[in-house]
C-alpha cells in the first residue's frame, strides 16, 4: 500500500512541475486485489485502471467520464476493442501455458490478475487523465502497452 501512495505522490510532483496543481482529494485510489470484481465508473468520475499479475503490470488504461464499458467491461472481452488486456493476454505466448481461450479468459482474469484503479474527479479534465495515465507508463512498465518496436 506504500508503494501506492508514493507513486500517488510522485504523481502530484510531477504534476505541480507541469504547473497543474492537483488536489490529493481529487484522487481515490481502489485496490480491488485478486480475485477482484470490477466496479461500475461513478459519475463525475473519470479513472486509470490498472492489472498487476504477481510482481507484473500487464496493461494499464483509461476511461473518460462517458467511458463506463471501457472501465467496467472491455479489459474482459478480447473482442470488445482493438486493444485490451483480454486479447493480449490470449496473444502472450508465455500465457499459453494457462489453456485460455475467449470463453474462459473474462473469470480468468477476475479470479487471477490484481486491479487497482485509480479515479479522478472529472473536473481535473482529460489532460491529467492523459498525464497519469503516461505516468503511470513509464513508472510502472506494463507488459502489453505500445509495440515492441516502438520500445
Amino acid at each position: 500500500m506504500q508503494q501506492k501512495k508514493n507513486i500517488i505522490k510522485d504523481f502530484l510532483k510531477a504534476a505541480q512541475l507541469a504547473d497543474t496543481k492537483i488536489p490529493e482529494s481529487q484522487i481515490d485510489v481502489q485496490d480491488l486485489g485478486c480475485p477482484h470484481k470490477p466496479q461500475g465508473l461513478p459519475k463525475g468520475k473519470m479513472a486509470i485502471y490498472t492489472f498487476q499479475f504477481n510482481e507484473l503490470f500487464l496493461k494499464i488504461g483509461k476511461a473518460g467520464p462517458n467511458s463506463d464499458a471501457r472501465f467496467r467491461s472491455q479489459p474482459y472481452n478480447p473482442d470488445s476493442s482493438q486493444s485490451n488486456l483480454a486479447k493480449s493476454i490470449l496473444n502472450d505466448p508465455d500465457m499459453e501455458h494457462y489453456n485460455l481461450n475467449a470463453e474462459n479468459i473474462k473469470d480468468w482474469i477476475k479470479n487471477n490478475i490484481a486491479r487497482i484503479d485509480i479515479i479522478l474527479d472529472e473536473s481535473l479534465g482529460i489532460f491529467v487523465l492523459n498525464f497519469l495515465e503516461a505516468f503511470l507508463h513509464c513508472k510502472l512498465k506494463p507488459k502489453y502497452e505500445g509495440f515492441d518496436s516502438q520500445k
